[in-house]
């Protein structure tokens, strides 16, 4: 069955007023709600960086249905696993089947200011991800867990407050191997829309399933979540202008990779063309148009499909596409 949900664009607006907006994205039809987790945003002017743990607890207290978690969360530098366990144990305890832990290797970005320590190689960065996730599975289902890893010690711990049942874990990756361990070892998998078709088609989700068919049968269907870029408005123009406000996010990998100070991420952004800036987004005034586009992430076997709208105007984004694209979707994919 489809699932349709909102990004919760933590970078972007203050914690209340994010809050109501996801609040009111339960009222308008979305089903989930996924937001960042970050120490940095990625502009210093006007930026944002609300602590996600705590606006989850805050979030689930003022809905009563969707399913809300992270998008992505990295369990290796700022946090050790342990605490992260501790908290989505929490949460999954207090919200029983509405929470889900996406996590990633992370970026320089958030890791960095808050540790002060160098940002390793993607192989270091991967290594911790998957010691993180088996110590995090540990502290959901055993009582008194002694743990003597690489990067990450615990000494008879104990989680005395969790869920009946572990916490899901979404793996976000964009490349094979994470891909592959995300189907092997994870409940989901996370990416991004808006890049190369090929990239879907022949090197992540090929690996999903290969790395589903090497680990141990899933307890529940398996995930393929995608967070759809789209910018959606009665005037077409304010569309494409909309995506400005989301301009790093046409930065390729190497271009933002290694920034670690907001205001030079700001700066790379600001000087990119609008036809650059718009390029990630499905932008248009025609519901029907991004039904046709977004049915193409179905085809390929996304079932999970989270929305980030990119304008300042996220209540306007919500009912729009709460009345006019979510019908259609459901209509259409079931």
């Amino acid at each position: 069955m489809l699932k349709l949900g909102y990004k919760a664009s933590a970078e972007q607006f203050a914690p209340t007023k994010l809050l109501d907006f996801s609040v009111y994205a339960e009222e308008c039809g979305f089903e989930s709600v996924f937001v960042s987790d970050h120490f940095q945003p990625w502009k210093h002017t006007d930026g944002h960086a609300p602590f996600s743990l705590t606006w989850l607890g805050a979030l689930g207290a003022r809905t009563k249905r969707v399913v809300m978690g992270t998008s992505v969360l990295t369990p290796t530098f700022r946090y050790h696993p342990s605490i992260v366990a501790h908290a989505f144990g929490t949460l999954g305890a207090m919200f029983e089947n509405r929470v889900i832990l996406g996590i990633g290797t992370g970026e320089g970005l958030n890791e960095v200011p808050s540790t002060g320590q160098p940002w390793p190689e993607f192989k270091e960065r991967f290594a911790r991800m998957r010691e993180a996730v088996t110590l995090m599975r540990k502290l959901w289902t055993e009582e008194r867990v002694t743990f003597e890893g690489q990067y990450y010690k615990t000494e008879a711990a104990t989680i005395y407050d969790k869920p009946k049942t572990p916490v899901p874990i979404y793996v976000a990756g964009a490349g094979a191997m994470v891909a592959k361990y995300a189907g092997r070892m994870g409940d989901g998998f996370i990416c991004t829309s808006g890049k190369a078709e090929t990239l879907y088609t022949e090197t992540l989700l090929p690996n999903v399933a290969e790395g589903m068919t090497l680990g141990a049968p899933k307890s529940s269907p398996y995930d393929r979540m995608i967070e759809v870029k789209v910018s959606f408005d009665t005037d077409r123009q304010r569309a494409l202008e909309d995506t400005k406000h989301w301009a790093a996010l046409a930065l390729t990998p190497e271009e933002k990779m290694t920034v670690e100070d907001p205001v030079a991420m700001e700066k790379l952004a600001d000087a990119l063309p609008l036809e650059r800036t718009a390029k990630r987004w499905i932008v248009s005034d025609d519901a029907d148009e991004h039904v046709e586009k977004i049915g193409w992430y179905v085809g390929l076997g996304f079932n999970h499909l989270v929305f980030h709208a990119p304008g300042p105007d996220q209540a306007r984004f919500l009912k729009l596409y709460g009345d006019e694209v979510l019908p259609r979707l459901r209509k259409r994919f079931g």
